[in-house]
């Protein structure tokens, strides 16, 4: 085990295979290359702390975890450049977007134009961009998870009002 400085939670011990590159870093950290994954199971956030610089960590979700109708579109470059084929990508394949929490967290906002990509066997990352131009820069999280949970209702009522008009014709 290593021991590392975070920015969330102070000294903690780390695998040292655990260790992922990003070759280019992350954008307007482009010297930063070497991260760990930090996970809290209580928590759909994720941090992704720098390993050779203990202020900085970034702060990063799944983004289904918000957004319901979310997929991943980036171009196939990418997941070479992280050692993935297309075939294999959902076997290896972890997608994250970087969340931004401000003072009002009711307006903390998720980065879906630049998605996390990262290799989990390879323990290559790399920041793309998405080709997905209604992807923003700043979604906002919890508009997102409003009207995912109103299309939810809305289609889980369709579903019973269906399932009722079905036993009737029976």
């Amino acid at each position: 085990m290593k021991k590392i400085n975070t920015k969330p939670f102070g000294e903690i011990e780390v695998d040292p295979s655990q260790e992922l590159t990003f070759q280019n870093g992350l954008f307007g950290f482009e010297n930063n290359k070497k991260f760990y994954l930090l996970e809290n199971p209580k928590s759909p956030f994720v941090w992704l702390q720098s390993s050779e610089d203990p202020s900085l960590a970034f702060i990063m979700i799944h983004p289904l975890q918000f957004k319901a109708d979310y997929q991943l579109n980036i171009a196939k470059n990418d997941l070479k450049d992280i050692g993935i084929e297309e075939k294999n990508k959902t076997k290896e394949l972890l997608d994250f977007v970087i969340v931004t929490i401000p003072e009002n967290p009711s307006e903390m906002t998720a980065n879906l134009q630049g998605p996390v990509i990262i290799n989990i066997n390879k323990k290559l990352g790399k920041q793309a961009i998405t080709l997905n131009e209604n992807h923003p820069v700043k979604c906002l999280m919890l508009d997102e998870m409003k009207d995912s949970f109103n299309e939810k209702i809305t289609k889980t009522k369709k579903e019973i009002k269906n399932e009722k008009e079905e036993k009737g014709k029976s």
